[in-house]
């Protein structure tokens, strides 16, 4: 169920792209501002509208880290902002004075790529800010681009209609005629996927056009293959041309916005629709979901932006589960304590901590008293609320453990009945024979094809199991 909460109406103009960081949504227009929202009550921030562009503003993104904000105008520049006080910290010029269409950051932040009108792409050295690569598109006006989760490659759509995959050495690997009437967004999930049968991992990626299309695509990128780009499926409904798209988190949804004024969210693995969504009363132009709560923003021509809300539960709350099973608390990293505060429903408490360095450890060792005095937490109910759910995790923690030899890999739990695959591993045997039935001919810890699929019980291993069953029952 999606929900609307919230409608900005801030613009003077056609909302041209929308992006969110851990805790701020910023948006930008036609009207040549660039706004800036707090996601725990959509309120502008006090330095919010950012001017200095003289002309259009057509694209904007967070840095990884949501410190910094990137733009970019009709007038051949990419801005760089402090994303904490609004302050210019850069103004990078496109070398051919061309209108930039599109900016992005790779995963690292070593980057800045920014697409212009004439084809040019240039990448941007981040640390240095000077031109560290350039080049063209084959033909058409650069429109779109994506970095891959690992940042080993990005991908660009023109208005000619191809696709081209780039390395971080800016050589272009592959090109692919995607949609006939033009390229309008690409977007590339941050969640790979496995292919069993071979042991190889694809990147999913979701390119629409002009062509009322959407389209799903799997890249995959070794060094040994080079790089393949496979077509997977197109995802029908829209009646008009589709301008946006974006994955979920968790890659499981993808949002399309378009021309007929609907926004439309599909299920990727079945390509199923789950919400149409016809609020809007223009063109829809920009959609994008947030990293660490359920929210998605969609822009659009008629001047808004429509923020909602989903009853189910936030997408990293599964990986909340499997990271508490499989990475002790005190190894979490900053992403995961905020996946365990989505999954608590204190996602309006991420932008707070991911500001303050909270990681797992940290997380541990708050108290009421830091939470007040060092967090700055006033409300006493919020307070208590956190520091129940940090209780519950402590309490987690000293409660017995199973030693890990004595789960199953694939599932998690207890083993009963443990078979020894081909791999040298053991696994509980309806697990891993529910794997291999689902054409998986793979180790699920190795990612190696499989030599045999032979399975042989592991009888050491279940008299262990039920040794240490006995110890916890007296």
């Amino acid at each position: 169920m999606a929900t609307l909460v919230h409608t900005l109406v801030d613009h003077s103009d056609d909302v041209n792209y929308c992006a969110f960081s851990s805790s701020c949504l910023a948006t930008c227009s036609l009207d040549k501002t660039i706004r800036v929202y707090s996601l725990n009550n959509f309120t502008e921030l006090p330095y919010s509208p950012l001017k200095g562009h003289t002309y259009a503003v057509h694209c904007c993104c967070f840095s990884p880290s949501g410190r910094v904000l990137a733009s970019c105008s009709t007038d051949g520049t990419t801005m760089l902002w402090d994303a904490g006080d609004g302050q210019v910290l850069a103004v990078l010029a496109q070398p051919s004075g061309s209108p930039v269409r599109v900016c992005r950051f790779s995963p690292d932040s070593t980057y800045l790529m920014s697409g212009a009108a004439d084809g040019s792409l240039i990448l941007w050295n981040m640390q240095s800010l000077k031109l560290y690569r350039s080049g063209n598109v084959k033909d058409g006006s650069l429109v779109a681009c994506a970095f891959s989760p690992n940042g080993n490659f990005f991908v660009t759509g023109s208005s000619c209609g191809d696709l081209t995959i780039w390395d971080d050495k800016m050589r272009c690997l592959c090109n692919e005629k995607a949609h006939d009437l033009g390229v309008t967004c690409c977007d590339i999930s941050s969640q790979p996927i496995s292919d069993g049968e071979h042991g190889f991992t694809y990147f999913q990626m979701a390119s629409c056009g002009q062509d009322n299309q959407i389209k799903l695509w799997l890249i995959l990128f070794a060094d040994f293959l080079g790089v393949e780009l496979k077509y997977k499926c197109t995802l029908n409904g829209h009646s008009a041309p589709v301008l946006a798209c974006a994955f979920s988190y968790d890659g499981q949804m993808l949002v399309s916005g378009s021309v007929d004024k609907c926004v439309i969210i599909y299920e990727t693995t079945t390509g199923n629709t789950l919400h149409t969504l016809s609020q809007h009363t223009r063109y829809v132009t920009t959609c994008a979901f947030a990293p660490y709560s359920p929210l998605l923003a969609t822009g659009s021509m008629d001047k808004t932006v429509n923020i909602w809300h989903f009853d189910l539960k936030q997408p990293c709350a599964a990986n909340t589960v499997e990271n508490e099973s499989k990475v002790a608390v005190e190894d979490w990293s900053e992403d995961d304590v905020s996946a365990w505060l989505c999954a608590q429903d204190l996602a309006d408490f991420v932008g707070l901590f991911k500001r303050n360095n909270i990681d797992g450890k940290e997380l541990l060792n708050l108290t009421k008293e830091s939470l007040a005095n060092e967090l700055k937490i006033e409300s006493l109910g919020r307070r208590s609320k956190v520091l129940q759910k940090i209780e519950e995790l402590r309490m987690k923690m000293t409660s017995v453990t199973v030693p890990d030899e004595f789960l199953c890999p694939i599932t998690r739990e207890l083993m009963k009945d443990p078979v020894i695959a081909a791999d040298g591993y053991s696994y509980e045997k309806d697990a891993i024979e529910n794997w291999i039935s689902n054409k998986r001919r793979s180790s699920p810890m190795t990612n190696l094809p499989l030599p045999s699929l032979v399975l042989t019980p592991n009888r050491t291993l279940k008299m262990a199991i039920g040794r240490w069953l006995e110890t916890q029952q007296k």
